[in-house]
């Protein structure tokens, strides 16, 4: 383990309010920069598949094709694995790996797939290298991040402007870049990739169903998940930062004119 991964750490751990979020997660919505690429009788690898949403989206369009996915944490692949169950998908598989070493051979599988996994680590140069080598010749290379410092927001207040700045400073003191988005490219062309096309895309939030997704989620994180036991571990933020910024995003959740989008980058490269 080098020095720079040793510090590396998630931000968001596993609450609930996490989990949720994580598991509204569809191919649709979170890899269509990926889908024109895929047909039946690939072989897929989808890292950092958390509660398995993508992934087993992943698995219908390719069977009789098969995907792996692969995190880690057991509890997550645990409930990965049980959610494919109850789906009947037969042509997937989840396992608790290292995304620095995967337990793949060389140029084993057609398309590695990777949906928020590069913000959180403290070298993702070199998981994007791993990638490259568990890619056949001619494969993909698909990788998708959110761009925090882009988010923009409204109704405007003290409270949600404190949670950005929380957040970019934990993320970081955590050893990640919240801002991964925008060097995916530079990331990739660092790891070696050549052929690589560039894109972005918008999550945005303005129904009342969105705003409770995604700010009531937020404002439950603020107070229980490992956002918050690490903000005041690390005294990037104390119970009044705390407080303030889940009770802006719960008022932001009750706005009717309440509006939320943040970009993401992503990438395609093919493996030479």
């Amino acid at each position: 383990m080098t020095s720079s991964t040793a510090r590396e750490r998630y931000t968001l751990g596993h609450h609930p309010s996490v989990l949720r979020t994580h598991s509204w997660r569809t191919a649709e919505n979170s890899a269509a920069h990926l889908l024109p690429h895929l047909h039946a009788g690939l072989r897929v690898l989808d890292l950092g598949s958390g509660p398995g949403t993508i992934t087993l989206d992943l698995a219908r369009l390719v069977a009789p094709g098969s995907v792996i996915g692969v995190d880690a944490s057991d509890e997550v692949t645990a409930d990965a694995r049980a959610r494919a169950a109850a789906a009947g998908i037969g042509n997937v598989s989840f396992t608790v790996g290292d995304a620095y070493a995967l337990d793949l051979p060389d140029d084993s599988v057609d398309v590695a797939h990777v949906h928020q996994l590069l913000q959180h680590v403290a070298d993702p140069v070199a998981v994007i290298r791993e990638l490259r080598r568990v890619v056949r010749p001619g494969g993909v290379i698909a990788l998708r991040e959110i761009v925090y410092g882009g988010a923009v927001w409204y109704p405007l207040s003290p409270g949600l402007s404190r949670w950005m700045e929380v957040y970019q400073e934990l993320a970081r003191a955590n050893g990640g870049e919240p801002n991964a988005g925008s060097r995916l490219k530079s990331w990739a062309m660092e790891a070696g990739v050549a052929d690589i096309r560039s894109s972005a895309s918008v999550w945005s939030f303005e129904t009342p169903e969105d705003r409770e997704w995604w700010g009531g989620a937020w404002s439950e994180r603020a107070r229980t998940s490992s956002f918050a036991t690490q903000a005041l571990e690390t005294g990037i933020a104390d119970d009044a930062d705390l407080a303030l910024i889940s009770t802006a995003w719960r008022d932001w959740v009750g706005a009717d004119d309440g509006w939320f989008a943040v970009p993401h980058g992503e990438i395609i490269a093919t493996v030479r």
